[in-house]
């Protein structure tokens, strides 16, 4: 795993989205307000945090004491082993700090806040001038807790406020060794791994072994941070009583309005049921005209002559699928 201490200036930064790996960031967010308000105290921290606090409620997630802070499925899949709940902001931050000092007290978090909305203001001391103008952070507060491996499909910068956070991250190509769960039935948007949660060696997953031998482990403390490209799975761990994460997400090769998972979806509508040879030669065209391991599939051809394949052209192809989308 690649580190890089202190500030990171715009070019290490595009050098570092570029080679689409982890870097692990230490002290990146040091010398930010929230994170030296967090190194003064718990106390501290909230009350700083209620200095911006807009009084909208906001969903918290609550899991008894016997989860034990991993939130993941039911036994049999059919829900969940928390609870939503819906409270103001200030009560929800009241139950983690009480929480955090009652072994017995079960676990509580709220998380993805987008801060514009709950913290107005906040956002303006912690801005990030790598990232592009508008890319806001979004809060997570909670007592001791497991987040099921998942992946997300925006890059990622995660920085830690308070307390610790483990990430265990798993490539992309991982996928078929780590058992991945419903795709609509999820905790909060994105499916998860089974098997990256399970103990090691359970005959249900017996692939997972190879991914658990790819697997790369970061420990972060207040002020580091990690940048996650898009895709990469990742479970998290925050492992003090009290804990506050910052992430940013955007997309750092966005081209357009169009999301690939959008696509990925109709695909599965489109071509996932046909015949093995069909799926076979449909992949063939995929590489050719998306993936492109040749180059432009019209290199050929003078780029006058690229057509709807040229140079800012995307719109072209996008009216003539919203058309055939519509019937």
């Amino acid at each position: 795993m690649i580190e890089h201490v202190g500030p990171v200036a715009s070019e290490t930064f595009a050098a570092i989205t570029e080679a689409c790996a982890p870097v692990v960031l230490r002290g990146f967010g040091r010398d930010w307000p929230v994170v030296r308000a967090a190194a003064q105290s718990r106390s501290a921290l909230l009350a700083y945090l209620a200095g911006f606090d807009a009084g909208h409620p906001a969903e918290a997630f609550v899991g008894a004491a016997d989860i034990a802070g991993r939130y993941d499925y039911a036994e049999n899949l059919d829900g969940f082993n928390f609870a939503r709940e819906t409270m103001p902001l200030a009560g929800a931050l009241a139950r983690i700090a009480a929480a955090a000092d009652d072994a017995q007290a079960g676990s509580i978090y709220v998380g993805s806040l987008p801060v514009e909305r709950y913290l107005p203001g906040f956002a303006e001391a912690h801005t990030l001038s790598v990232l592009p103008a508008g890319v806001n952070p979004r809060a997570w507060i909670g007592t001791a807790s497991t987040i099921a491996c998942h992946y997300d499909t925006f890059d990622n910068i995660a920085c830690v406020v308070a307390g610790q956070r483990r990430f265990t991250l798993y490539p992309p190509d991982a996928i078929g060794d780590l058992y991945v769960g419903p795709i609509d039935l999820t905790m909060a948007g994105q499916p998860t791994s089974l098997a990256a949660g399970a103990p090691l060696g359970d005959p249900r997953y017996p692939r997972y072994a190879a991914a658990h031998a790819r697997a790369v482990t970061v420990e972060l403390e207040p002020g580091d941070a990690l940048y996650l490209p898009k895709l990469w799975w990742h479970r998290v761990d925050a492992t003090a009583p009290f804990n506050m994460l910052l992430n940013y997400w955007w997309d750092s090769a966005s081209v357009g309005p169009d999301a690939p998972y959008t696509t990925l979806l109709l695909a599965m509508t489109a071509i996932a049921h046909r015949p093995e040879r069909e799926r076979a030669a449909w992949r063939a065209y995929f590489d050719h005209y998306v993936f492109r391991p040749d180059g432009h599939p019209l290199a050929h051809l003078p780029e006058e002559r690229h057509g709807a394949l040229g140079r800012g052209q995307l719109g072209r192809i996008r009216a003539v699928v919203m058309k055939l989308l519509r019937g």
